[in-house]
Formats: C-alpha cells, structure tokens, sequence
C-alpha cells in the first residue's frame, strides 16, 4: 500500500495565505463573513459561532482590521435590538415563559437583518462564542474591549437569562435537548467576559454564578464513562466536544475528563485524520468535517501532542480543492452514503469554500507556530 507524502511546510503555509485570502475576499461590506458564498443555503447569511471562529482564525493571522469589521457588525446586530433583548431578559427574570419564535436567531442576513427564510434559529452557543472571541481578539491585539462594551453587556445579559433552555446544537438539531457543546461555549464566553473587566461589576457577579452553574451542570448530567457527552442524559459524544476543553475551559486539559473526551472523539469519530460529526450523522452521507478536524487538532496541540496536531492539519491541507479551496466536508469514509444523494439534491454539491474550515486552518496553523515560527503555549496564554 502507497501512502500520500504530507504537504511541505511551503504549501501548508501557502494554504494559510490563502486562507486568508478567501475569507476577506468573501466578506461583506457591512463586516459580516458569510457561511459559503456559494452553497445555497448558506448564501447571504452569517452565523455569530461560524464568523466567530473565523474570526479568530482572521486575529491570529494578523489582520486586526477585517477581525474588528466582523465584531463590528456582530456588535451592530446586538445593539439593533436592543429593546427586543431588553424585553426578552425582563421577561426571562419575571418568570413568564418566552416563546422560541421570540428568541434571537442564531443567523443573519449579511446586512444584519433576521431574513425571511425559516431556519433553526434557536441557538445559544453562537453568543457565547462570540463573546469568547471578541475578547479574545481585543486581549491578543491590545485593542480597548470597550468599543464593543453595549453589545458584550447586551449579549451577557441575553446568555445569562437562557443559559438553561433547550435549544438547537451546533448542527441545528435536537431543540428538544441541553447541549454540552452549547453549555461550554456559554460558559467560555461568560468566563471571557468577566476576565475582560469590560461589564460592570452586577454583570459580573451574574455571569460568575451562571457559569459556575453551568459548570456543575454539566459535571453532574454531561458526563458519561469518563468523559463528556453530546446532551445531557446521552451515551454517545460529539465533534464539538473538544471545544468544551479548548478553547471554552469548561474543562482544563489536566483535567481526566478533558483526556478522555478527547480520546472518546477520536476513537469514535476520527477516520484518517477526518472527524465526523457524530456518529448517525446523515447530512450529505455523514462526512468528516474539515472544521472538526482542526479543533480535535488545535485541542492536542494545546495538551502537548504536536505529532497529532500535525497530522490533523497535513489532513485538512490534503483535503484542498485545486483552487486552495476548503470545504465543508468531504466524502471520503461516509457514515450513511445512501443519504447523500438527496442532499446533493435538495441543496446542491457541498459548501466550498466554507469560510469556518478556512477560519480554523488559520487557528490550528498558528498554534502549531506555522504562521509565527513560534508554537503557542495554551497554557501560558489561560
């Protein structure tokens, strides 16, 4: 059997570039990095969780203007709504039930506004992540966090009131369950936000006990076997685990339960260095995810494991269209192929470029000191 040789350092780092190139090239006026700008449902709107992490990816590489027109326009969608957030919160803490319908989406139209087409809005994790990741940015840039002081506040606000309530995963699906995914990037963005000192010292105090709360929670109810788990009450795991341990902390990495999620995602989910998204995943086959790939890899960077790291990014760089084009996912070790068929169908080829797998090429890259020379310490950073 022939093995393929790993990409040079040279492509991986002409990879990065053009990353960056795609991302910036794609974003809109208004700052807003859109989903795929070619793939049909994805076209015309952005996500807070996938502009977030590619915004991430946009800070490390160094591009502080493009990072903070995206927190700009993330910003800009919080502060619009100001009053529908004031009265959603006023609700939450009176005790009356608020409808999903009148919950914010989970995405926008480029220009900022909710659109038309029905979606599973109902998300959280996408403004905890956000919250993660603007102070993330500021924090890396020395940039004043308060240039986006009203949206943070409006933001922890919004998170602490429904931190707890059903919703929708990172995949859209299973309103009827707690995520832990979910609950680890509220808890992330919560701990950022406090750590920014950028809200007020009653803010704080909330968002503390709310994530603390959160993080006995999913202690108590998200763990199975060792390791975390893809609802609360569940038995199986998640591709988005990992981002419970980094970026999130929810769980440190010296903690056992952090070792084992990471092993149990692998073992289950990894084929050939390509992470599924869990293990009856049927959208277009049930894939592995490029995305996925790079936080099971920026994860064993940040434990030491930089052969492992390596490997995870050599994999998403093999996966490049001619064009230096990353997609979605690709069909190499499908999970239900019988499936693909009617997604192709109903929504056409899979998103390429989707600008999340170029966002986290950027973040794995970085940690692994490709676009520094320099490997980060995830530890000396926490």
């Amino acid at each position: 059997m022939t093995t393929t040789p790993p990409p040079s350092s040279s492509t991986l780092a002409g990879l990065a570039h053009r990353s960056h190139q795609v991302i910036t090239e794609h974003q809109h006026r208004s700052g807003a990095y859109p989903a795929s700008p070619t793939f049909s449902a994805y076209r015309g709107f952005a996500w807070f969780r996938d502009g977030s992490f590619t915004a991430e990816g946009i800070s490390r590489y160094g591009d502080v203007t493009s990072a903070n027109r995206f927190h700009d326009w993330a910003a800009g969608v919080l502060t619009d709504r100001r009053g529908h957030i004031e009265s959603l919160v006023g609700a939450a803490d009176s005790g009356r039930q608020v409808p999903v319908e009148s919950m914010l989406p989970t995405r926008f139209t480029l220009e900022g506004g909710d659109g038309a087409v029905q979606w599973w809005n109902f998300q959280t994790d996408g403004y905890g992540t956000w919250l993660w990741a603007v102070t993330e940015h500021a924090r890396r840039h020395d940039l004043d966090v308060g240039r986006w002081r009203p949206a943070i506040q409006l933001c922890v606000d919004y998170v602490a009131a429904f931190w707890d309530r059903n919703c929708y995963d990172w995949w859209e699906e299973h309103l009827d369950q707690r995520h832990v995914s979910t609950l680890g990037a509220l808890y992330g963005g919560l701990v950022a936000a406090v750590g920014s000192g950028v809200v007020d010292a009653a803010r704080a105090a909330r968002a503390g006990q709310v994530a603390e709360e959160i993080r006995k929670l999913v202690l108590d109810e998200g763990v199975r076997d060792g390791h975390l788990i893809k609802w609360l009450g569940s038995e199986v795991v998640d591709g988005s685990l990992p981002a419970c341990v980094v970026p999130f902390g929810l769980v440190e990495l010296d903690d056992p339960v952090a070792a084992a999620t990471l092993d149990a995602v692998t073992r289950e989910l990894d084929t050939d260095g390509g992470v599924h998204r869990y293990a009856a995943d049927v959208f277009y086959g049930g894939g592995q995810w490029l995305l996925l790939s790079a936080l099971l890899g920026w994860n064993r960077a940040a434990a030491g494991d930089t052969a492992a790291a390596w490997s995870y990014l050599h994999w998403i760089a093999a996966q490049a269209t001619n064009d230096d084009e990353l997609p979605e996912q690709v069909p190499h070790h499908l999970l239900a192929p019988e499936h693909r068929a009617e997604w192709v169908e109903r929504w056409g080829t899979v998103a390429t470029p989707l600008l999340w797998s170029h966002g986290m090429y950027l973040v794995l890259a970085d940690e692994l000191g490709l676009l520094t020379g320099e490997p980060r310490q995830w530890q000396e950073r926490r």
